[in-house]
């Protein structure tokens, strides 16, 4: 006759998931042999415990080596586009000479430096209304015989609409500017004394002022760099190169698309770069492909 001690019983217990109470209730050698069993059943059975899931809280590392509520969680690189450095280091050398029309005529050659800096800005934003789907030419034009009756807004509202139309005729759509020329100017002197707002939100609730004029005006007039002023060259452009993660529609959702990998310190430069390289090789019809220098590296230049 086989005996069990004390300890094997209790190993045979656990071997049979808590049945110890009811092998010790046995004859010493049904007991061996329903342990035998049990402990078999436990070799061959392939069936998963099953275990509570335990919610584990990750800690990031913040900045300071230090961590805390207040750090923030590690950034996954963000989607660039694979040669964008060389071609824009290659559309800086193609503008180095910075004889593009938007180089003499842009919003930064349009004002009156003689005049108080309310007054500066205020003409910054009114060459920006005029200038949306009118060549840097016609919009240099108009806002020099404007200039030439002393522009200001209070000059502005005591001119009659016929008047306006005259002066700033043949900016496109002039008859819109005209009506939205002369709405804003009547709401910077009754709310800005003057003056005009310094925030892209205040601007573009401006009637005639939309996110591009806005962004050009936060840097022309108050030297501030508040995104990146998209406009139809910069829009197409930035398709052409691939700068896009996919294509978009509208001048809005490129800046967007820019925004989200372009480096911040480039913001300010991007406008002025990009216009003057639309105007002069990336025309919107028969783009100068053969003397541009992105011709191996532009997506775009195989189907032109």
């Amino acid at each position: 006759m086989r005996v069990l001690t004390r300890s094997r019983s209790r190993a045979l217990a656990a071997a049979s998931g808590g049945r110890g109470e009811a092998l010790a209730a046995l004859p010493s050698g049904a007991a061996a042999a329903a342990a035998a069993a049990a402990g078999a059943e436990g070799r061959h059975s392939h069936k998963p415990v099953k275990r509570p899931w335990k919610r584990l809280r990750v800690a990031y590392e913040a900045s300071n080596g230090e961590e805390g509520p207040g750090a923030e969680p590690l950034r996954v690189p963000a989607w660039e586009p694979p040669d964008w450095q060389r071609q824009l280091a290659n559309i800086r050398t193609m503008r180095s000479q910075k004889d593009a029309p938007v180089d003499q005529l842009g919003a930064e050659h349009c004002y009156d430096t003689s005049v108080p800096p309310k007054v500066q800005r205020y003409q910054v934003l009114l060459s920006l209304m005029l200038s949306s789907q009118t060549k840097d030419q016609v919009t240099a034009g108009a806002m020099k015989r404007l200039r030439a009756r002393g522009l200001t807004v209070d000059s502005v509202l005591q001119t009659d609409d016929s008047t306006l139309g005259q002066l700033i005729y043949p900016v496109g759509f002039w008859r819109s500017k005209v009506k939205f020329i002369k709405q804003t100017s009547a709401i910077l002197q009754q709310h800005y004394d003057g003056d005009i707002p310094a925030s892209v939100a205040e601007l573009v609730a401006l009637p005639g002022v939309g996110p591009k004029m806005a962004h050009l005006a936060m840097a022309v007039a108050w030297g501030s760099v508040s995104g990146i002023a998209v406009d139809t060259h910069v829009h197409r452009i930035a398709n052409r190169l691939g700068w896009t993660k996919k294509a978009t529609k509208s001048p809005e959702k490129t800046r967007e698309a820019l925004e989200e990998w372009l480096p911040r310190e480039l913001w300010g430069e991007i406008n002025g770069l990009l216009v003057g390289f639309g105007q002069q090789t990336c025309l919107p019809v028969h783009p100068r492909c053969q003397p541009c220098l992105n011709r191996a590296l532009c997506p775009a230049a195989q189907g032109f």
